[in-house]
């Protein structure tokens, strides 16, 4: 019987530890350490701070980042259906090989997408992969950027410059949002900041 009850306490305690750290994680989802501006212009467009949060593997924060869109949207769908440019901002908090980068948004196109979509965007998809991938790594404060213009297509910034000319389409833009935004998300915290959401526990 003793046993049996120290066993319980242990997993209780264990279990109120896990909670309190899940907990300490959505508060500070929406707290990020790179203070990021309230608005930006992309090609003329003035674009707001949707929501910004921090991406964590773990316990560990791995990037902060900020989405800008042409007006403030509260759901996936909202944002998904609103015309107009957007941007990703990123800012690394801790040493990033570009092989897992690249790899982890790889993950996250093929979570969120139906394959025959996959395979319709896989230029631009490999683009994408290729030019973080070509990174050796990224260093703690180190910037990168997704700007997408209809009629232009995504580009992407390393350290504020461009890499390469833009690639895709509106849709292949949405199969990236959704890396963050989808259904299968890299981080729910993360998505509940970008969405300028209250954080809720992990999922």
């Amino acid at each position: 019987m003793q046993i049996r009850f120290m066993n319980t306490t242990g997993r209780a305690m264990a279990m109120a530890c896990l909670l309190a750290i899940t907990s300490t994680l959505a508060m500070s989802a929406n707290l990020t350490s790179t203070k990021f501006d309230t608005t930006v212009q992309l090609h003329g467009t003035p674009l707001v701070l949707n929501g910004a949060g921090t991406r964590f593997r773990v316990i560990f924060k791995v990037y902060d980042m900020a989405l800008y869109t042409s007006k403030k949207v509260g759901t996936p769908e909202e944002l998904l259906a609103l015309p107009g440019p957007k941007r990703l901002s990123f800012v690394a908090l801790r040493e990033i090989p570009g092989t897992d980068l690249g790899l982890a948004f790889l993950k996250g196109l093929q979570a969120n997408a139906a394959k025959d979509q996959v395979q319709k965007h896989t230029t631009s998809s490999t683009r994408l992969i290729d030019i973080f991938s070509g990174q050796s790594k990224l260093m703690p404060g180190d910037s990168f950027a997704m700007d997408f213009v209809p009629g232009s297509g995504t580009t992407f910034y390393i350290a504020g410059k461009p890499q390469g000319a833009p690639v895709g389409d509106a849709e292949f833009f949405n199969m990236v949002l959704k890396i963050w935004v989808g259904s299968s998300p890299a981080d729910f915290m993360l998505k509940d900041a970008l969405l300028g959401q209250e954080s809720k526990t992990a999922r």
